[in-house]
């Protein structure tokens, strides 16, 4: 069998690289970086934070995957006391409770909403201007864009449903994303797959791997693009101020506080992992999506408001800070009239296959690059009408 390249050693690159493996396949990673994980490292050190607020939604397809192979490991949900602690910003005050709009809008079914209409317009033919504002606002936890009234409304309401669960659907890796990478880099490694860090690949080299067998690109799309030579290879995504704060301890700090007034959310994430923080301290994420025109200061400032609501006296136990802007590199998101099917196509070729969260696979967040990264490796092996190792096929036209 000739082997298969895949080039990124993230969550869709492992995903590939498992499920051609444990095909058969000869498989090689080949990662730029000294350390795998792409988009899921979790930084070493006292706080133990992601690159952005990250988890896992189990009634996702990778929950099932990675559990079914020992790669889950121990997870965290939010805890009863915690869920009941979580606050809104609606006028500039917090509440405890949501507006009875968002809640109704919440039990709307995806499939009611249009595909062509964007949010805010369906939205406020259901629950009314208000409502509809206020629920966009909450469903940017899974979008990272400054505006989701403006997309898709079938789009935004999937994510609003999913977000808004009564049973909640997060959890949370224990010890961080870099815990289930390392399973995953583990099992690879034990189908013999072959892992090469340190190794840049550019598109010279890429001709070279393309002539030895089927190459499967796990990157970022914009690196993608630059790879493949490719400048059809775009699509819009979010543009994120992300904060990281380690705090010492207080009584009475929310668990999460939710922006209704603009798009915007902050959580403690240590509340559910205490290995995130050490002892006495707490590790405080936040991302406050901010329009092309907008600098990350302008959404750095929106999060302290959201912390001085929700965490009192934050500035003052301050003992760790972390700030980034995020371009790019939070997903896909869907324009009115637009799918993930219209996004750029996973089979490119000459046996050039594209996996990541920005291309044409099903999914929220993360769970585009699982799809994706499986899709490509089964049509990589050539078997792209056979099941999927789970049993359950990933049907890319009825998804």
């Amino acid at each position: 069998m000739q082997r298969i390249h895949i080039i990124g050693g993230g969550l869709a690159g492992f995903t590939a690289a498992i499920t051609a493996a444990e095909s058969g396949a000869l498989v090689t990673v080949h990662e730029a970086h000294h350390t795998l994980g792409g988009r899921a490292r979790t930084a070493e050190g006292p706080y133990r934070t992601n690159d952005g607020p990250h988890a896992l939604y189990r009634r996702g397809p990778h929950w099932t995957w990675l559990a079914q192979r020992g790669l889950l490991g121990p997870t965290a949900t939010v805890p009863l006391l915690q869920a009941g602690n979580i606050r809104f910003r609606l006028g500039g005050t917090l509440r405890r409770t949501p507006p009875l709009a968002l809640l109704r809008l919440t039990r709307r079914r995806a499939e009611h909403a249009p595909v062509d209409a964007d949010f805010r317009t369906w939205a406020t033919a259901q629950v009314g201007e208000e409502g509809a504002r206020t629920a966009a606002h909450f469903a940017a936890v899974a979008l990272y864009h400054h505006d989701p009234g403006s997309l898709s409304a079938a789009f935004v309401q999937e994510r609003l449903r999913r977000a808004a669960a009564l049973s909640p659907e997060a959890r949370y890796p224990v010890g961080g994303w870099a815990q289930v990478i390392d399973r995953m880099a583990a099992r690879a490694w034990n189908l013999s797959v072959r892992i090469e860090t340190a190794t840049r690949i550019d598109p010279s080299a890429l001709d070279g791997l393309a002539r030895s067998g089927p190459v499967v690109v796990a990157t970022s799309l914009d690196a993608a693009r630059g790879l493949l030579r490719d400048p059809t290879l775009t699509w819009d995504s979010g543009r994120t101020a992300l904060i990281d704060l380690g705090l010492r301890t207080r009584r009475g700090d929310a668990f999460a506080v939710s922006d209704l007034d603009a798009p915007g959310w902050t959580e403690r994430f240590s509340a559910q992992d205490r290995t995130l923080a050490p002892a006495g301290r707490q590790l405080v994420q936040g991302q406050i999506p901010v329009a092309p025109g907008e600098s990350k200061a302008t959404g750095i400032a929106r999060a302290e408001d959201l912390l001085d609501l929700g965490f009192p006296g934050w500035r003052d136990r301050v003992e760790w800070r972390r700030e980034a802007l995020a371009t790019g590199r939070t997903g896909a998101v869907d324009r009115p009239g637009t799918t993930w099917r219209d996004r750029p196509a996973i089979d490119r070729g000459n046996g050039i296959y594209l996996a990541g969260d920005q291309v044409a696979a099903p999914g929220l967040l993360s769970e585009v690059s699982f799809n994706s990264g499986m899709e490509a490796a089964v049509l990589a092996l050539g078997a792209g009408e056979q099941s999927l190792p789970t049993g359950r096929p990933l049907d890319l036209k009825r998804s």
